[in-house]
């Protein structure tokens, strides 16, 4: 059976605020040293997948300097390879409604292959999952399409894309989307499988009647009018979904906790590549209290940090004191300088004696450069 992949860059990046302002949800910092699309790419060359697209429209730069030429994923940036379906490939000026309008743009992409199977993925939820899997068990239902599902998301409270609820033989019984469903639903991951043929077809069904979101457009409209059979495949691993500001501060403080730590970068054969970048190993210095933190290389700690993730290159000063906070690359946080409940993005610089404090729902974000 033959594959290929096309990853939604930044479809969903308004969910995000500040911290993708000029960045793709695809192109997000997340543990220390990973971007989000690592978990994508990294799935989809583990499962022998090499064909694959990644759309996106907008702030893509970051994304393209991090993926360079696809070397990390054992992946080659050329045509039956790594493509990236930017407007400069696809000839479309506005912004994408919905992942359907994004296909369409990228049509020639879906026409022009020969795999024979499509694995369409989000950003926005991480995890280390075997894509053989999910196809075998697509494969094996006769459905026109999979949904990767995952239990113990829907609360009454999350808005969902979609979810969907099973009977005791895993028989779709509904499907809801923009849905705050109960315990009895489970959670779309963004991860579909269909065949190229008929996702094509669909594709150009749906947008020529105005329909341009893929989960209420065509999987739900399919599944109401009876004109697509919709299985689900439940995934039992550990998935973090990233799909808000709050989701992403604390999906990062769970790589504290070994079992997550472990299910998403210590699966068998799932290991989860990113780019390169040498570094000198993180210096500590006399005076230093690290406690329960993921540090990544080259950085500089002089002050205290507990509970927190320090990215790559931070420079933490000497009596500073950093809590329950996510600090990205290359940031520098000044003598005596106070953080609890923070996130500052890349290249930030926080003066000395400075107090930052935000809160556990609603941590305080400091933008990309910023100075105080």
């Amino acid at each position: 059976m033959s594959t290929m992949g096309i990853i939604f860059a930044n479809i969903y990046d308004s969910s995000l605020g500040e911290l993708t302002n000029k960045r793709t949800m695809a192109s997000l910092p997340y543990g220390g040293r990973y971007r989000q699309i690592d978990f994508s790419l990294s799935n989809m060359t583990n499962s022998g997948i090499r064909h694959i697209g990644v759309i996106t429209k907008y702030n893509y730069q970051s994304l393209m300097n991090h993926i360079g030429s696809g070397q990390e994923w054992d992946l080659e940036l050329e045509e039956g390879g790594l493509e990236f379906l930017s407007p400069y490939a696809t000839d479309h000026n506005a912004s994408y409604r919905g992942k359907l309008e994004a296909m369409n743009s990228a049509m020639s992409f879906l026409k022009y292959a020969k795999e024979e199977y499509v694995v369409l993925v989000d950003s926005g939820v991480l995890c280390a999952i075997d894509f053989n899997e999910l196809i075998e068990n697509h494969i094996a239902s006769g459905a026109d399409v999979t949904v990767c599902v995952k239990k113990g998301i829907a609360n009454g409270e999350k808005l969902l894309d979609m979810a969907v609820k099973t009977d005791k033989k895993n028989v779709i019984t509904d499907i809801a989307v923009d849905y705050a469903a109960d315990e009895s639903y489970l959670a779309s991951m963004g991860i579909f499988v269909m065949r190229r043929d008929r996702l094509i077809r669909e594709v150009t069904e749906a947008v020529a009647h105005n329909r341009f979101r893929f989960e209420r457009d065509l999987v739900l409209h399919g599944y109401t009018e009876g004109s697509l059979t919709i299985n689900a495949y439940s995934f039992q691993g550990v998935a973090l979904f990233n799909e808000s500001t709050a989701e992403f501060f604390h999906n990062n403080l769970a790589l504290l906790e070994r079992n997550i730590r472990e299910g998403l970068f210590r699966r068998p054969g799932r290991t989860i590549y990113t780019k390169v970048r040498n570094e000198i190993p993180s210096y500590y210095g006399e005076s230093s209290e690290i406690d329960d933190c993921m540090v990544a290389d080259g950085c500089v700690l002089e002050g205290k940090a507990v509970h927190s993730i320090l990215f790559r290159g931070v420079k933490l000063g000497k009596n500073a004191a950093v809590k329950d906070s996510i600090i990205m690359s290359d940031a520098v946080i000044g003598e005596g300088a106070e953080l609890e409940y923070v996130i500052l993005d890349k290249d930030v610089v926080v003066g000395a004696g400075k107090k930052l404090c935000g809160t556990y729902e609603h941590p305080l974000i400091l933008k990309r450069g910023e100075i105080v």
